[in-house]
C-alpha cells in the first residue's frame, strides 16, 4: 500500500474524486500539453545522461528488440480474442490501443523505480517511443482489410493498403512516426547521450528538481480525465470489462517471460513489464478518430483511460516491480 502514499498517485486520486463530485476544477489544455512536454523531455534528458554513462550494450539491444517484438506481438495476439468481444472496428481499434503504451504510465514508474533506488536503464526510454507506432501501423493494416473485405475488393486474401478516410495513409502513418511528442523524447535522450555529465549538471534544477512536482501536477489532469471517461463503460459487456483490467497483466506475463529469455536485468525488465501492459490513450485514440472512424472512441477511450490506467498506476506499477526484482536475473 505504499504507493498509495506516493504524492504523484495521490493526486491522481484527488483528481478523480474531484471529476466524480462535477467539480469546476480543470487545468486548461495548453497547460496539460506543456506539462507533457515537459515529463517526456525531462525524460529523454535523463535517459541520455543514464546511457553517456553507461554505453551501449547487448543489454540494450536485448531490451530494444523486446520493445519491438511486444509492440506487433501484443495488438496480434488480441486482436482474435477482441474480434469475439465486439465488433471487427473496435476490435482493431482496442488491439492496437492496448499494443501501444502509455508514456505516463512508463514516467510514473521510472519515478517509482528512482524513488526506492532501484537501477534501470536509460535506454528504456527509446524503448517506449518505439513501441508506439507499430500499433497505429497495424490499426490501420486491420481497417483497410475490413473495408476491401466488406466492399468485395479483397482477393486471394491478400492484404492491400487502401487510402484510410481522414487522408492518405502516407500521411497517417507519417504523423505516426514523426509525432512532435516523440520527436521530443528522442531527441533529448539524444541531447544527453551528447553532453553527458555536464549536461546533466546543467539540467538538474530542470530536468530533475522539477519532475516530481510536474508529475504530481499531470497525473492531478490525467485524474480529471479518467473520471470523464468513466460514465462511457456504462452498458459495456461484462467480457470488455474484463479484457480492460486482465490483459494488463497477461501482457505483462509475457514481457516478463521475454525479458527472463533474453537475460535483462530486474530495472529494465519491471520497465517492459510496464510498457507491455499499458495502454494508450493520447497518441493512438488521435490517430484512430482519423484512420478508424467505424470504431467507438468511447469504447477505447473509456477503457482505456478509466480502467487501465488506475489499475496500472495502484496496482501495476508495484507489482511488476516486485515480481522483476525478485525473479529477473
Amino acid at each position: 500500500m505504499s504507493v498509495l502514499l506516493d504524492p504523484s498517485i495521490l493526486f491522481f486520486l484527488f483528481g478523480v474524486i474531484a471529476g466524480l463530485l462535477r467539480s469546476n476544477l480543470e487545468i486548461p489544455p495548453a497547460i496539460s500539453r506543456f506539462l507533457s512536454l515537459y515529463l517526456l523531455m525531462s525524460l529523454g534528458l535523463k535517459g541520455g545522461f543514464a546511457l553517456a554513462h553507461s554505453g551501449f550494450s547487448a543489454s540494450v539491444s536485448a531490451s530494444l528488440a523486446a520493445a519491438l517484438l511486444l509492440a506487433v506481438g501484443v495488438p496480434l495476439l488480441g486482436l482474435p480474442l477482441l474480434r469475439r468481444l465486439c465488433g471487427p472496428f473496435d476490435a482493431a481499434a482496442l488491439a492496437a490501443t492496448y499494443g501501444s503504451v502509455s508514456a505516463v504510465t512508463f514516467i510514473t514508474a521510472t519515478q517509482y523505480l528512482e524513488t526506492r533506488g532501484l537501477a534501470f536503464g536509460g535506454h528504456m526510454a527509446a524503448a517506449m517511443a518505439m513501441m508506439e507506432s507499430p500499433a497505429i501501423l497495424l490499426a490501420v493494416l486491420m481497417a483497410n482489410r475490413l473495408r476491401r473485405s466488406a466492399a468485395g475488393l479483397q482477393a486471394n486474401g491478400s492484404l492491400t493498403l487502401a487510402t484510410p478516410p481522414g487522408g492518405g495513409l502516407g500521411k497517417l502513418l507519417h504523423e505516426s512516426f514523426t509525432d512532435g511528442a516523440q520527436l521530443l523524447l528522442l531527441g533529448a535522450m539524444l541531447i544527453g547521450l551528447l553532453t553527458g555529465e555536464a549536461g546533466k549538471a546543467a539540467m538538474q534544477p530542470f530536468s530533475a528538481d522539477l519532475f516530481k512536482g510536474m508529475l504530481a501536477f499531470f497525473l492531478l489532469d490525467m485524474g480529471l480525465m479518467t473520471a470523464r471517461k468513466l460514465p462511457a463503460l456504462r452498458g459495456q459487456p461484462p467480457a470488455l470489462i474484463l479484457y480492460a483490467l486482465l490483459a494488463p497483466l497477461v501482457h505483462a506475463a509475457l514481457a516478463f517471460g521475454l525479458a527472463r529469455l533474453l537475460g535483462l536485468p530486474a530495472g529494465d525488465t519491471s520497465l517492459l513489464m510496464v510498457l507491455a501492459a499499458s495502454a494508450s490513450y493520447i497518441a493512438v485514440p488521435a490517430v484512430l478518430r482519423e484512420a478508424v472512424p467505424e470504431a467507438s472512441p468511447s469504447l477505447y477511450l473509456g477503457m482505456s483511460l478509466g480502467l487501465t490506467l488506475p489499475l496500472n498506476l495502484f496496482v501495476g506499477i508495484p507489482l511488476y516491480v516486485s515480481v522483476a526484482h525478485r525473479f529477473a536475473s
